[in-house]
This record gives structure tokens, C-alpha cells and sequence, in this order.
């Protein structure tokens, strides 16, 4: 066997809905009937819930306000927003997406911990007219959208607050809600002919790909209704035995995955509405608030990632505490421990804990704990889901058969379109329909088996991190002649970015002097990390010093010679040298 595929059947895919269309349209053949009083979103603290009905007339109440004032529509150019995860009303998220959505136009989620270059970057290459921002990021999208020409009457706060006087008077989203409603109906929702939801961009969601800066990928509104679909079909939830669906009706999601990652932003939003079940917004993770939230709310389903796991299984305020109505624990974005499954096994008595695996190009899941079983195979990411069809190539291009190693590459109904107006990207990555994902894996009984990472991206928190953007930064600080950037295991993060740096001929003089010391200069170089980029990019690996970066000789970076190098290193506790405002993440 060469390709890879589930047995079980894919339903039909509409290709002629919008994801708002598929969102609110209650009736699709094989979704679970949702009862009038069970909430789509629960705001974890105040316990205010957003209905079905109320989701429906402030999606299209701020549909019709875009239209009026801002003119957004399918021809309007591009939409970015970015929301602080500080904010309690997160649920309008999905509010600002469906609206755009159901004008025809198209959203770029952005980070709400970028500083402004970043952001900057984002609205560039996604060619952003229009901002809904939280006001604790507004200061970075401010900045942000006048580099890049924006106008201030093309932002909309999240929230409803008193500008500070240096900044200006900006509408709220609530005022443009009830705008919206006391205005006649301006608009024309967005219809799709047969085929045309294909080929729509319903997201530009940013990625590093497998090399360079977040790229942006398009993803069609076909793509994120396929991946749905194929979902419910992996675990059941059009039997017609409640009892052997994963999901139903009146269970309680945790919503505390960022939205404007693929995982939460599909995963969690988009298929955990479809399957009738209510989402629980958690605005910002705190343990403590996290595990109050568990209980009181009878959380049933955790989507969550590695880091998170390791707070379960470790933390002292887990100690007493009973979870006996949780049922479902998948954790994704990098691989989980065995130890660590066995102890959410104690933790979860009665749940279902298991692994996925998905990337933003695949738009989103791939393979997906096995329905129906106590506890995943430990090493496992997931069986395929329906409609995944896996290859794996080895190094001489021919295909692996079941238990031999290679780079998985795969093609479905949910592959995105490829990297927005970047073709060179684009034809790296996504080749003849099939997407090349970049790891190393075996499938064995239609499980994927992650063994190693063949790109060069690393995996922080859940979130990529391209070595190549952190190289071309460190290049710039005076002490830097070359560098090489390489990710650590670490079992709290996935991995560490880690800096191999060549010091220049002139600071290992200063350093040999006496006139400055060897740390002195490493921690200075980690703070040159740190004050120009998001957290998780910081060097809390470390930095060590080489006499010179391994390279081919066409001049390519032999990274895997530095990791295996860094693997194997014995290492002190970095982040007790660090910075303070490295310390204290």
C-alpha cells in the first residue's frame, strides 16, 4: 500500500454555501439538531450566553453596518482584525468573521500580542483595507496601518471604551451592531453558483510554510466546511445513537485555544457549532481560573496543546480536584508524551485522550484520535480522517509502504489554495493537489506516527517560528557575524528557539580583555530578540557561541548538525541568565 486513506465514508461537501450560510443553516443533512436553549458561545466569569438567534442578528446586524458605512463587500479589498485575548467578549470573533463572510469579504486573523512591525507585515502582504481591533492592541495597529497607509475611518474597536487623547475617536462594534439594525437592509448576501465556494478566499490565515516569514494562506470557504464535515464523519456525529457520537447537543467545549490559530479557529469554532455543542470563551489563560472554569461550568471537551497537559499532570492545584465529567481531551499543535497521556489518563477518568495533527495548509485536521477508544496509541497523532488521502515519500521519491519512513504528504478536500500571491512558496509546497507538510512520519494502521521535522520550522507553544526570521534579526546586532537557529525539546513548549552565534572578530576582543563578559553579550543578544519580537519567538533556548555555522557548499545552513549538537548539550537553567523580561514569561 502507497496511499493511505480512512474506510469510512465522506458525506457530500456543499460547494456552493459561505461558512456563514453552512454556520446558520440548522438543516444540512446529518448535523445534530440543536435544542433553541442550548448556547452557542458561554463567556466564562459573567456566564452570559449568546444564542443561536442573538449569533444570527449580530453577525447580520454588523454585516449591514460594513456595508453602510465602509462599504465592504466582495470587491472592497481585504479585512484584518486582531482582538486581545485580555477582552471578555470574545464571542464576537465569530461575530466580525460571519459579517465579513457574509459580504463576500475575506478575514485575516492577526496575532493580538504582535508589535507593530509584525502586524505591519501581516497587512501588507495580506492587503488589509479595514481593522477591528481590541483596544489594548490598538496602540500596534495604530502604528501598523499608518506605515501602511490605512486611513483611521477603516478601524472598529472590539470593545467600547474612552480613546486616550493621543489616539483617535474610534467607533465601537456594538454601535455599529445597532447601527447596522436601524438601518434599512443595504446589502446583498454573498450566493455561490455550484463550484464557486471552491474557489472563494473566505480566510488568509498566516504560516511560515517550511521556510521565511509567515506567509499567508488561502483558505476557501469550501475548504473549512470540508474539514467540518469530514470531522463529524470521522466521529460519528450523524449516528443515530446518541451514544456513539463523540460530540452532542448540551456539551460544553473549552474556548481557550486562541481563535486566530487554525486549531481554534476551525477546530474548536467552526466544527464544535456545527456538532450542537456550546463553547466556553476563556478570554486568557490563567491555571488557576482554568480549572475553576473546568468545574464549574462542567467542562465535557478540552481541545487543547502539550503545554497545557504538563500544568494538568504537574501543578499542585490539580491535587484533589475531580474531572469525572470531562469525556473528550485532545491536544494538538506538537506531540504528546506517553507519561504524560498516561497521567490525563488519572486526571480523566472517563474521557477519551488522544492526539491530533493538522497544519494551516491543510486547512486544518489531517488525522484524529481514533473514535470510540479509551486512550490513543501512544506516539500517535491520529488516524486519518475520511476524505485524507496520505502518502509518504521517502528521500529517493518513492513512495513508503505501511511502516516505513518518510515525509507525509497529503491531499483532501480541505487543502488550501496556496500562499497568497506568493507562487514561488506556493509551488514548494503545494505540488499537483497535494501538500507537502514537511515532517517525517510512519502510518501504521491508518495512524500517523510524527518522527522528526524535515523543515526547518519549529513548533513553540503550538505556534511556527521560522529560525530563518530570528537569523536575519540577530544579523543585524553588532556582535553577530553568523548565526544558525535551531528549536530544543523542551516538554512545557514543544521546543526552544536556540541561537548558535559566530561572535565578530571584535566583541571576542572586548570579551578576552576583560572589558565585557561572555554572558554580558549573550543575554544582550537575547534581549535583541526580545524587544523586537512576540514572545514565543524569544531565545529562551539560549545562545551559545560557535567558531563557525555548518554549511554545504553552496553556502545551506546543515541545521540538523546543531540540533543533534544542541540535543545533546548539557545545559544549565537559561532562563535564570536571561533578562528579566525573558524570566518572567
Amino acid at each position: 500500500m502507497t496511499e493511505f486513506r480512512s474506510a469510512v465514508p465522506l458525506p457530500h461537501i456543499p460547494d456552493d454555501l459561505s461558512i456563514p450560510q453552512f454556520i446558520f443553516r440548522s438543516e444540512y443533512p446529518g448535523r445534530p439538531t440543536r435544542p433553541r436553549n442550548t448556547p452557542l458561545f458561554i463567556e466564562d466569569g459573567s456566564g452570559i450566553v449568546t444564542t443561536y438567534e442573538q449569533a444570527h442578528y449580530r453577525a447580520y446586524g454588523l454585516a449591514n453596518a460594513l456595508s453602510i458605512k465602509w462599504n465592504i463587500g466582495p470587491c472592497s479589498g481585504y479585512f484584518a482584525f486582531t482582538i486581545s485575548h485580555t477582552h471578555t467578549g470574545t464571542k464576537d470573533y465569530a461575530t466580525v468573521i460571519w459579517a465579513v463572510q457574509i459580504l463576500g469579504g475575506i478575514v485575516t486573523p492577526a496575532n493580538p500580542n504582535y508589535n507593530a512591525e509584525e502586524l505591519q507585515h501581516q497587512l501588507s502582504v495580506s492587503g488589509a483595507k479595514f481593522i477591528v481591533v481590541h483596544s489594548g492592541c490598538l496602540s500596534a495597529a495604530k502604528k501598523a496601518s499608518d506605515t501602511c497607509g490605512l486611513s483611521d475611518n477603516f478601524l472598529l474597536l472590539i470593545d467600547k471604551i474612552v480613546v486616550p487623547g493621543n489616539l483617535p475617536s474610534i467607533p465601537a462594534l456594538e454601535d455599529a451592531i445597532s447601527f447596522g439594525w436601524s438601518k434599512g437592509e443595504n446589502y446583498g448576501a454573498v450566493r455561490f453558483k455550484p463550484g464557486e465556494a471552491r474557489k472563494t478566499i473566505a480566510f488568509l490565515s498566516f504560516s511560515s510554510g517550511t521556510t521565511g516569514k509567515p506567509k499567508a494562506v488561502a483558505i476557501s470557504h469550501y475548504s473549512v466546511i470540508a474539514n467540518v464535515i469530514q470531522m463529524a464523519a470521522h466521529y460519528r456525529l450523524g449516528d443515530p445513537d446518541r451514544s456513539n457520537r463523540t460530540m452532542v447537543p448540551g456539551d460544553v467545549v473549552l474556548g481557550v485555544l486562541p481563535f486566530f490559530h487554525i486549531y481554534g479557529l476551525v477546530v474548536v469554532m467552526h466544527y464544535v457549532l456545527y456538532a450542537g455543542a456550546s463553547i466556553l470563551v476563556v478570554p486568557k489563560f490563567n491555571f488557576a481560573d482554568f480549572l475553576e472554569s473546568l468545574i464549574s461550568h462542567q467542562v465535557t471537551h478540552l481541545y487543547i496543546v502539550p503545554p497545557m497537559c504538563v500544568l494538568l499532570a504537574k501543578h499542585p492545584a490539580v491535587k484533589g480536584r475531580k474531572f469525572h465529567h470531562v469525556k473528550f481531551c485532545m491536544s494538538g499543535a506538537a506531540p504528546l508524551g506517553g507519561d504524560l497521556m498516561a497521567q490525563m489518563a488519572i486526571l480523566f477518568p472517563n474521557a477519551s485522550i488522544g492526539q491530533g495533527y493538522g497544519l494551516t495548509e491543510t486547512s486544518t485536521t489531517v488525522s484524529s484520535l481514533k473514535a470510540g477508544v479509551r486512550m490513543g496509541t501512544v506516539g500517535s497523532a491520529g488516524e486519518l480522517i475520511p476524505g485524507i488521502v496520505a502518502r509518504v515519500v521517502k528521500p529517493d521519491g518513492s513512495l513508503a509502504t505501511e511502516g516505513e519512513r518518510g515525509e507525509l504528504v497529503v491531499t483532501g478536500p480541505s487543502m488550501a489554495m496556496g500562499y497568497f500571491k506568493n507562487p514561488a512558496a506556493t509551488a514548494e509546497t503545494f505540488v499537483d493537489g497535494w501538500v507537502r507538510t514537511g515532517d517525517e512520519v510512519v502510518i501504521k494502521n491508518l495512524e500517523v506516527f510524527i518522527l522528526d521535522r524535515i523543515k526547518e520550522i519549529m513548533k513553540v507553544r503550538g505556534f511556527q517560528v521560522a529560525p530563518a526570521e530570528i537569523e536575519a534579526h540577530l544579523l543585524l546586532h553588532p556582535s553577530v557575524s553568523d548565526v544558525c537557529v535551531v528549536g530544543v525539546p523542551d516538554e512545557y513548549s514543544g521546543e526552544l528557539p536556540l541561537a548558535f552565534v559566530v561572535p565578530t572578530l571584535e566583541v571576542l576582543s572586548l570579551i578576552k580583555r576583560g572589558d565585557t563578559t561572555e554572558n554580558d553579550v549573550k543575554q544582550a543578544i537575547a534581549k535583541h530578540v526580545s524587544d523586537a519580537k512576540i514572545h514565543y519567538k524569544w531565545l529562551m533556548g539560549g545562545v551559545e557561541f560557535i567558531d563557525a555555522v555548518p554549511k554545504n557548499p553552496s553556502g545551506k545552513i546543515l541545521r540538523r548538525i546543531l540540533r543533534d549538537k544542541a540535543n545533546t548539550m548539557k545545559r544549565s537553567d537559561f532562563r535564570q541568565t536571561m533578562p528579566i523580561k525573558l524570566a518572567k514569561l
